[in-house]
């Protein structure tokens, strides 16, 4: 995760340290720090107190609660934020228990928003001369994650059930069973359902009362998914792919790692890079500028292996 960056040690107990950071931060246009609540204030490294060394910092803090509030100083990590900001009660299947999402949604959003704070930060010196602070934290990204549900609770005052991979409010929006897998299916609308009702077999589905609307399968979809699902279990997961593809139906099948790893669509991106020296293969950014992705020129750094480069001394 470190790859492209330097990296130095520093003691910040020793006055030396301390005096080494401040050397450093007197020029610096972005500190990014994710202590202990409460630690920076405590060392004389909050924000006012650097803004008196160097006026132009952007200050950025990472948090877990937020940079205010009764939970301010409560640490946290992504499974007890998910669990708190209500992402729990919302993921898994309606009839097993409330679940978390797998990926560090949490970490790596809240690092997202980070990076776009501190950008709009240096667009905002580059008016005022000044820097300012910037603060993200884990329960504010999940609440952006959660806003769409959070807004309809506030209509309706229900708390949004469970769908599995399913959507609430569109039907057919889903994985389906097939003879040796599950795929994905969206048909998000009346003439895209009317294009699934003729690749299954079921073109009268198309105006049957009970499914000719979106509404009307939201509301009937206890009956209308059962019937789709023992059709899509007489064929393969590729042969469904195949015909739904071809009827201009967007779908999916639920691939694992091995195969998105070996999918021609991946390889056309060009995301995936080697690590110079360790030989490793990740994920490169997942973006392009100009046309070209950004490249991995250097591994991540060993404890303190830049000190000499950066501090002038070990």
């Amino acid at each position: 995760m470190n790859r492209n960056k330097r990296g130095i040690t520093l003691d910040l107990k020793d006055p030396a340290g301390m005096a080494e950071l401040r050397r450093l931060l007197a020029d610096a246009d972005i500190l990014v720090q994710n202590m202990r609540p409460g630690m920076m204030e405590q060392m004389g490294l909050d924000a006012d107190s650097l803004a008196a060394i160097n006026p132009k910092l952007i200050y950025c803090s990472l948090w877990a609660f937020g940079a205010r509030g009764p939970m301010r100083l409560t640490p946290g990590y992504e499974p007890i934020v998910q669990a708190f900001a209500g992402i729990f009660s919302i993921n898994g299947t309606p009839d097993g228990p409330p679940s978390r999402v797998g990926m560090q949604v949490l970490d790596l959003g809240t690092g997202v928003w980070a990076a776009l704070g501190c950008m709009a930060a240096l667009l905002q010196r580059g008016q005022t001369g000044r820097g300012t602070t910037v603060d993200v934290s884990l329960l504010e990204t999940a609440m952006g994650w959660l806003s769409i549900y959070f807004a309809a609770f506030k209509v309706t005052g229900r708390q949004p059930q469970r769908h599995a991979s399913g959507n609430p409010n569109v039907v057919v929006f889903q994985s389906l069973p097939t003879a040796d897998g599950e795929i994905v299916v969206a048909a998000a609308n009346d003439r895209l359902f009317a294009k699934l009702a003729r690749a299954v077999g079921r073109p009268d589905w198309a105006t049957d009362p009970r499914y000719a609307s979106n509404g009307l399968r939201v509301a009937n979809k206890a009956v209308l998914l059962p019937e789709l699902e023992a059709i899509m279990r007489t064929r393969s997961k590729a042969d469904w792919a195949e015909r739904l593809e071809a009827a201009g139906i967007p779908c999916a099948p639920i691939n694992s790692l091995a195969d998105i790893a070996a999918d021609a669509q991946l390889a056309a991106l060009d995301i995936v890079e080697t690590i110079p020296e360790a030989g490793l293969e990740v994920v490169g950014l997942p973006l392009s500028l100009g046309g070209e992705r950004p490249g991995i020129h250097r591994r991540a750094p060993q404890l303190g292996e830049h000190n000499a480069d950066i501090l002038g001394h070990d």
